[in-house]
């Protein structure tokens, strides 16, 4: 008789995506319940009209006017529908989307694809912080060393996402020694941290790490948030590097959407009950936060997955930055003050009131050349935010692929469009410089 088939164990469910109940509730609230919404937003849109018309009115506001636009061109068919026969069109396509949506997480939950790529060997760590070393090219000691530094809420691994989608390995493959910190989420010893412990105490040891390692000249690449220390740290270190990448790195987050960062700011102050209580700020406020920056964009993206065949390539490479999604780090309370009601809310930043070690954090005092890449259609660091960082550089090169937040690092265009334009400017920065030749 023929032995019997064992199944593998089932792999563990995933969680996301994250904060799963916010995903839920504004489904059901915008489109299951759209035929009774329908009579409230008519007379919102009319009061806002009326507001609109007076001469001391409500300020503009685009949203609105194109909610208020597409509003005006739909009311000659609402007129003209029969009342039941509407609303039940409307509560038949929203349980229609609702369905869709489901189907796309649960599709999502059950996805087999799990991420396989080694982690790779830790050169120095303290605390939960570990410096990850890409070399596989140890017998060339005159490739430049790069040193990259991701952003405190998010794993760094989205620079190592797959084989065919890592910065970090595609930089040891074209002439590079890449070394990476590895965050991770605040320990015991983390809890208390501010930005400038993770800058003077961890980041300026991490590059001291790299300093004792043979190799050429140090770049640091910052992304994101990881743009912003690794510009302070390239402020205290500017001897030891030859030259500083941001990645879609905000400077002025007052920039192009002034009241929602003013409204984070106040989110901040109103979170303090739970940053004194737990010390941190929990992941899935985080997501939250996130998500809030365009808040149907995950009901349209798992809509969209829903009807991917589970097999294609598309669906794994939508599953692998699912993960890295929602596998975020929680923040120490202090980096959160200083990140919400410091960043945002007062925009210390841009005016030049964020310190670091007490000393005030100016690009305009760094005298070696930087590169600023800022995506065109960044949803999560405004490319104005990014820009203003420009302006107040020295020596400084602008570039801006088309690519979104996120894509610049992983999208399929992410090599040709972002890291062999950075590559190429690197080695150019060090043909040129006589500091790097050191």
């Amino acid at each position: 008789m023929a032995a019997e088939s064992q199944e593998q164990p089932p792999a563990q469910r995933r969680l996301g995506p994250r904060p799963l109940p916010q995903h839920l509730s504004l489904a059901a609230s915008s489109w299951t319940n759209s035929a009774l919404a329908l009579p409230a937003l008519r007379s919102a849109l009319a009061n806002w009209a009326s507001q609109q018309s007076q001469p001391n009115g409500s300020p503009p506001n685009a949203n609105l006017d194109q909610l208020a636009e597409a509003m005006r061109a739909l009311e000659p068919e609402i007129q003209k529908a029969d009342p039941l026969a509407l609303m039940t069109a409307l509560q038949d396509e929203g349980r229609r989307r609702f369905g869709e949506l489901l189907n796309g997480i649960e599709a999502y939950r059950r996805h087999p694809y799990r991420r396989g790529l080694p982690d790779m060997p830790v050169l120095w760590d303290e605390g939960t912080t570990k410096l990850r070393d890409y070399r596989t090219h140890r017998d060339d000691k005159t490739r430049p060393r790069v040193l990259v530094v991701p952003s405190l809420v998010n794993r760094f691994y989205v620079l190592d996402l797959e084989s065919q989608a890592s910065f970090l390995r595609w930089l040891d493959g074209n002439g590079f020694d890449p070394f990476v910190v590895d965050w991770d989420g605040p320990g015991y010893l983390e809890r208390g941290f501010s930005l400038s412990d993770y800058i003077v105490g961890r980041l300026q040891t991490a590059l001291q790490a790299v300093r004792q390692e043979p190799g050429g000249p140090i770049i640091v690449i910052g992304y994101c948030m990881g743009g912003n220390l690794a510009l302070s740290l390239a402020l205290r270190r500017q001897k030891d590097i030859a030259a500083l990448i941001c990645l879609a790195t905000p400077w002025d987050f007052h920039a192009e959407n002034a009241p929602h960062a003013r409204m984070v700011g106040e989110i901040g102050h109103y979170l303090e009950p739970v940053l004194q209580i737990l010390g941190e700020l929990p992941v899935d406020m985080l997501q939250s936060f996130f998500s809030g920056l365009d808040p149907f964009q995950v009901l349209k993206k798992f809509q969209f997955f829903g009807t991917l065949a589970s097999d294609s390539d598309s669906a794994r490479r939508f599953v692998a930055l699912e993960d890295w999604l929602n596998d975020g780090i929680s923040l120490s309370a202090p980096v959160t003050r200083e990140c919400l009601t410091g960043w945002y809310g007062a925009n210390t930043t841009a005016n030049l009131e964020w310190r670091v070690g007490g000393k005030v954090v100016d690009p305009a005092e760094l005298d070696i050349p930087v590169l600023n890449v800022i995506p065109n259609a960044d949803r999560i660091v405004p490319p104005e935010s990014s820009r203003a960082l420009t302006r107040r550089f020295n020596i400084v090169e602008e570039m801006v692929p088309h690519a979104g937040h996120i894509g610049m690092m992983v999208g399929r265009s992410a090599a040709r469009d972002v890291w062999e334009p950075v590559a190429g400017w690197i080695r150019r920065v060090i043909d040129m410089s006589p500091r790097a030749a050191h």
